[in-house]
C-alpha cells in the first residue's frame, strides 16, 4: 500500500468473493464497508466475513459502523486484527470516538466527515490521534444540512474547511467524496479534477472502473510538468535574480509549486491525464 493513496476503494462488508479482486484492482488502497454497503440484518455476518479473510499480506481498511449505532461495539473487536491498515469512522463527531478505536488497537484511523457537527468539530478530529487523513462524505452532508440539488457550489465552503484543517493539524490532503456516476468518465473526471483544484489529493471509488480516471487526476499532467521544469530551469539560470518565464514573473512560491509537481511526478512515474 503506497504511503500516500490517491485512489480508495470500497468493497461490500458482505460480499466476500469481492474482496481478492478489488485487492487486485489497481487502488492504492481498498476499504471493506460494513456500513452502508451492508444491509443492516446482515452486518454482524459481514463483520465475521472480514475478520475470517484478513491477512496481514493483503492490508485493507475498514469502515466500520457509526458509533451510537448497535454494530459499533463489536466492530471495536476488528480494530487490532493483523491485516487492519486502518478504521474509516463514518459520521465522524467526537474525539472520544477516536480514541476509543486507538484504545481498541486501531494503528490509524481516517474520520469520515459527513455531518454538520463533523463539519463543527473538525479541527480537534483533525489533530486527534491517530487521524492519518480527513474524508469527505459529500452525499450525507447533503443530506444531514437539507441541501437539495447537485450544486457543488453549495458544499464549496466545507470541502475547503476540511483542506484548511488538514493543513493546520499537518495532515496529507484530504480525500474527496465519492462520484455516483460509474460510466460517465468525463464527468468523473471533471468531478477529480475540481476537487484536485481545491486542494483535495485522493478520492473515494465506488466502482474500479473509476480508477484509472481518478489516479490519473492526481498526477502532475504532462503540460503541468513542462511548465514546471521550464520554471525551475529559468529560476536555476537567474542566479537568484529576478526572472520571467512566459511573460510573467517566478518568485518563491512559484518556484516552490514547480518543485512539488516535479517532485510528485517522480514519485508516481510520469505526467497523467
Amino acid at each position: 500500500m503506497p504511503t500516500l493513496a490517491r485512489t480508495y476503494l470500497f468493497v461490500p462488508g458482505n460480499r466476500p468473493e469481492r474482496f481478492d479482486k478489488a485487492c487486485a484492482a489497481g487502488a492504492d488502497a481498498v476499504i471493506i464497508d460494513l456500513e452502508d454497503a451492508v444491509p443492516a440484518e446482515a452486518r454482524d455476518a459481514a463483520r465475521d466475513a472480514v475478520a475470517a479473510w484478513l491477512s496481514p499480506a493483503r492490508p485493507v481498511f475498514v469502515r466500520i459502523n457509526a458509533a451510537g449505532t448497535p454494530w459499533f461495539e463489536r466492530d471495536l473487536g476488528l480494530c487490532g486484527r493483523p491485516g487492519v491498515a486502518g478504521i474509516v469512522l463514518p459520521k465522524a463527531e467526537r474525539a472520544e470516538d477516536i480514541a476509543r478505536l486507538e484504545l481498541a488497537g486501531a494503528k490509524a484511523v481516517l474520520p469520515l466527515i459527513e455531518t454538520a457537527l463533523g463539519i463543527a468539530n473538525l479541527r480537534v478530529l483533525a489533530e486527534a490521534a491517530p487521524v492519518q487523513r480527513l474524508l469527505f462524505g459529500s452525499i450525507d452532508l447533503r443530506l444531514d444540512l437539507g441541501i437539495e440539488g447537485d450544486d457543488e457550489d453549495a458544499l464549496l465552503m466545507f470541502r475547503s474547511q476540511l483542506v484548511l484543517a488538514s493543513r493546520l493539524a499537518s495532515l496529507p490532503a484530504p480525500v474527496e467524496g465519492v462520484s455516483t456516476a460509474i460510466d460517465d468518465a468525463e464527468q468523473l473526471r471533471a468531478d477529480t479534477q475540481r476537487a484536485r483544484s481545491l486542494g483535495f489529493g485522493a478520492k473515494l471509488c465506488i466502482h474500479p472502473k473509476q480508477l484509472g480516471p481518478v489516479g490519473a487526476c492526481f498526477i502532475p499532467s504532462a503540460a503541468e510538468l513542462a511548465w514546471a521544469q521550464k520554471v525551475l530551469e529559468a529560476a536555476a539560470a537567474s542566479g537568484g535574480a529576478a526572472v520571467s518565464v512566459d511573460g510573467r514573473m517566478i518568485d518563491r512560491p512559484v518556484i516552490e509549486r514547480a518543485q512539488r509537481i516535479v517532485d510528485d511526478a517522480q514519485k508516481t512515474g510520469g505526467p497523467g491525464a
